[in-house]
């Protein structure tokens, strides 16, 4: 089995010395320059708490609460998903039914996977929780896999009236609101509005190579070896697989699907 790592380190130690770098200065000019950079970052972060501001103020639509799910103890309502709390984000997770782990969704792995620690979120009173498009059965496997532990439903039956409509692509974000036993649907995001879910690209976004994908804008030279062309990779695979299932591999976790 090919390690994840083999390929990029390949590639890299045959570029290594014509990766472009920043210029070399002082650390006065260095500090000068960063002082300009932050500036626009603190505009960035108040601009981020005026969109903040505006989701609040967003008026909602109500969602039937009886919508049916498939938990680790059968049917359950989207009302019952909620955990007793006052809101839910739900993440919906494509699924690929019958296909091995290694083809399951890689965005759907990078983003929903990155989502460990929940207790923030219930403080607030928040659930975060799975919703997958897949048969319970069949996908608790992969999540039990990756090794998450988000709450994790099928909505293998009832996705079409979650969506009210919509395309379901690849990343997926909702946030609900309930009102005793009634729920309203309140903000719902796709595409790269998803990044709110994850911490890597917001840490890569701070470093001199980024995310080092070929759409950035970044100096000539700079290393731009993932994205979606025929050129380079996918930026949420190696080697035939989503990034995140090598290290489980590496871990000894079964990677099949099939229930027992």
């Amino acid at each position: 089995m090919t390690d994840m790592n083999e390929q990029p380190r390949a590639a890299q130690a045959g570029i290594a010395d014509a990766v472009g770098i920043p210029p070399i200065v002082d650390r006065d000019a260095f500090q000068t320059e960063l002082d300009s950079v932050r500036v626009r970052e603190k505009a960035h972060t108040r601009e981020g708490d005026a969109l903040a501001a505006a989701r609040r103020r967003l008026p909602m639509v109500e969602v039937d609460s009886t919508i049916g799910l498939v938990g680790p103890d059968g049917p359950l309502t989207l009302l019952d998903a909620f955990e007793g709390r006052r809101q839910l984000i739900a993440y919906f997770h494509m699924w690929y039914p019958g296909q091995p782990a290694a083809e399951q969704c890689e965005g759907c792995t990078y983003y929903n996977g990155q989502v460990r620690e929940l207790s923030y979120l219930h403080s607030r009173e928040v659930t975060y929780a799975t919703l997958c498009q897949g048969p319970y059965e069949e996908s608790i496997r992969y999540r039990d896999f990756l090794g998450l532990e988000m709450p994790w439903y099928s909505m293998l039956d009832s996705a079409e009236r979650l969506l009210a409509g919509r395309t379901f692509n690849r990343f997926y974000l909702v946030c609900y609101l309930r009102q005793d036993d009634r729920v309203f649907e309140t903000y719902w995001t796709t595409g790269r509005g998803a990044e709110a879910l994850g911490n890597s690209y917001p840490l890569l976004d701070r470093t001199v190579y980024g995310r080092q994908e070929a759409w950035e804008d970044s100096p000539n030279g700079w290393p731009k070896r993932w994205g979606r062309n025929t050129t380079e990779p996918n930026p949420y695979r190696t080697n035939g697989r989503p990034i995140a299932q090598w290290s489980r591999i590496r871990a000894g976790r079964s990677d099949d699907l099939q229930p027992v």
